[in-house]
């Protein structure tokens, strides 16, 4: 068991976790080889093998974690992204590496999920986004280049969103589900 009675949600990263307790606090534990813990440090420590707090915000409301990256949004509807950046899966408009949560452009996120090196999130008013790594057309924009800013995928009425590796997917509000990206 990890520490704690109080844990509310769970997300694995490739060789390392992020959880938000109760009380809205956000945890990270694993690897940290690209700051993907947030602690604020790359690659040293190399690991953490309990639970440390990703500051002391208490407003943390779901998270993503993949690859060597992770997204969240706060109950304000603020998105925020840290970890390894080659492709511009922070949508921070760069390629730059950040070992703390950083603050997307833009409010009213609501939901966000992270495949391989790319996130897809949804906003309030059901608008569907995309960034980072595009070689297989995994953001939905017909063509295979990398934003490293969101970009919004065709449509609306987005309700929910998730990932292959290198594919995504959506469902709409009428109950349809749209898929794109690796196809072998």
């Amino acid at each position: 068991q990890i520490p704690g009675t109080t844990w509310s949600k769970a997300f694995r990263g490739y060789n390392y976790n992020m959880a938000i307790k109760t009380d809205g606090t956000l945890w990270g534990w694993g690897t940290n080889h690209f700051g993907n813990l947030a602690q604020n440090t790359s690659g040293a420590p190399a690991k953490i093998s309990s639970p440390a707090q990703v500051g002391s915000d208490t407003t943390w409301s779901t998270v993503s974690a993949t690859r060597a990256q992770a997204c969240a949004i706060k109950t304000d509807g603020t998105l925020w992204a840290w970890g390894e950046n080659n492709y511009g899966q922070l949508a921070l408009n760069s390629t730059t590496n950040y070992s703390s949560p950083v603050q997307v452009p833009g409010t009213n996120w609501s939901s966000i999920t992270s495949g391989s090196y790319f996130s897809t999130a949804i906003k309030t008013d059901g608008t569907l986004w995309a960034w980072g790594y595009n070689g297989l057309g995994n953001l939905g924009q017909n063509d295979v280049a990398q934003r490293s800013s969101p970009v919004q995928v065709p449509g609306t009425n987005w309700a929910a969103t998730g990932h292959t590796t290198y594919g995504s997917y959506g469902i709409k509000t009428d109950g349809t589900l749209w898929i794109w990206g690796r196809n072998n």
